[in-house]
């Protein structure tokens, strides 16, 4: 592989690297697109509460989209966060189209969050002993995506 910028991982190691922030960047975007949409759709009692969570789940996903597409392009790797890739990579669940009620507004981000947890996770723990400063940026970014998760579970709890 040629890269224009140039790593100081030996080349083994920075394919496990990339590989892991490639499907967080992926994931991330598209946690972002979903609570996004979830967010214009939510109705219901509870809707302000969660429509304003939700902004906050955007947010997370769209920062640490752009820590880790940075982390990549720092190690010579090209993010792409391109809308085919999103599709084809992610592992967050499509949302169906329509109003949503906000107990099912909540659900569906109670698995999203789930899902990109899991897969930061095993992620996490794939680049821990290659390079930690990759790992850093997992232990941050789920421990951020772990209390969003916390407090979605807390709302349909009754």
């Amino acid at each position: 592989m040629t890269y224009t910028v140039k790593s100081t991982l030996p080349e083994s190691d920075l394919k496990t690297v990339a590989e892991a922030l490639q499907g967080t960047l992926v994931d991330l975007i598209d946690l972002s697109l979903v609570a996004k949409q979830i967010h214009w759709n939510v109705v219901g009692p509870r809707f302000r509460s969660i429509h304003l969570q939700l902004d906050e789940v955007v947010d997370t996903a769209r920062q640490y989209s752009d820590t880790v597409a940075e982390r990549a392009s720092a190690l010579g790797v090209s993010p792409d966060g391109r809308a085919t890739s999103v599709a084809g990579g992610s592992a967050v669940a499509t949302v169906k189209e329509g109003w949503l009620p906000d107990n099912d507004a909540v659900r569906l981000m109670v698995e999203a969050l789930g899902a990109v947890i899991t897969k930061a996770r095993e992620r996490m723990n794939a680049v821990g002993s290659v390079d930690p400063v990759t790992e850093d940026v997992f232990i941050q970014l789920t421990g951020v995506l772990e209390k969003e998760h916390w407090m979605f579970q807390a709302e349909n709890r009754g």
